[in-house]
């Protein structure tokens, strides 16, 4: 396992500011935000992207994140369609192995839309698979469907692609309708990304994005999920991601030497001071 941290933890700090200065916290693997990630190359190129990733020898472990694939309509779907198509070049190009997509699935529920839901999910694996970038399919507590793990897998197994696989986000497996159980289900294959935070104080059912907080200090049971990756010798990455905005004023370089002590510790691994 390789601890990293997500960009969109220091939303205020520039783009080059947050590898600059997660790197000066012995961080060597982000998850980049997408909407920065955009916002640079407006006057930057993907050549200037990978030179910064080279000259502070950090990895861009997996980009965050795409949504309004699965059950959009209309102009809605072309436009985020389009844009999908767009950021899976623009990972390709990055060497980006893994896109997080999002099982925002927030309308009502009926076979009409499960099944839009399936055919949608099976075509962005085909498109993945053209540009050679996995998908990792982040269910969200609060959808309407696609909510918890188990169903998570089930979507993910129904589309039968090397290239689909699960994102963990220890925030929407707590909050939501996911058991202990359920982390039976993830193997070596269909695991691609992990994301860690915690909680103190909230009512599981009431917590937002803007609640998390570095896992440790809160109240959430992460080790049944650092067991189970151990169980099935999970090798890839395990992002802090917060959407804290009191945190989001935190420097980024003092965020990253927190927080990568933080995830280390979770993850049992020696401290790099």
């Amino acid at each position: 396992m390789t601890p990293a941290l997500a960009q969109v933890c220091s939303l205020s700090s520039p783009f080059s500011d947050d590898i600059a200065d997660y790197a000066a916290g012995h961080c060597h693997a982000i998850e980049i935000w997408l909407g920065k990630l955009e916002t640079f190359l407006h006057t930057h190129s993907t050549d200037d992207v990978r030179r910064l990733l080279d000259k502070h020898q950090v990895a861009a472990a997996t980009a965050s994140y795409q949504g309004g694939v699965l059950t959009s309509q209309g102009q809605r779907r072309e436009q985020s369609w389009a844009h999908f198509r767009q950021r899976l070049a623009l990972a390709r190009q990055l060497k980006i192995r893994t896109l997080v997509l999002a099982c925002d699935t927030l309308g009502p529920v009926d076979q009409q839309a499960l099944d839009r839901a399936s055919g949608s999910l099976s075509e962005a694996a085909r498109l993945a698979e053209e540009h050679q970038v996995r998908l990792a399919l982040e269910f969200q507590a609060r959808a309407a469907f696609g909510n918890n793990l188990q169903t998570a897998v089930a979507m993910v197994a129904a589309a039968d692609s090397a290239w689909l696989g699960i994102c963990l986000d220890a925030f929407h497996f707590y909050c939501g309708p996911s058991k202990l159980a359920d982390l039976q289900l993830l193997t070596p294959q269909n695991l691609f990304h992990v994301q860690v935070c915690d909680l103190a104080g909230h009512l599981r059912e009431l917590a937002t994005d803007a609640d998390r907080i570095l896992p440790g200090d809160g109240d959430l049971p992460l080790s049944p999920i650092v067991d189970r990756l151990r169980q099935i010798d999970y090798d890839g990455f395990v992002s802090v991601e917060l959407m804290n905005p009191q945190i989001w004023q935190v420097p980024a370089r003092q965020f990253g030497e927190i927080a990568m002590t933080a995830v280390r510790k979770l993850l049992g691994q020696a401290s790099m001071d």
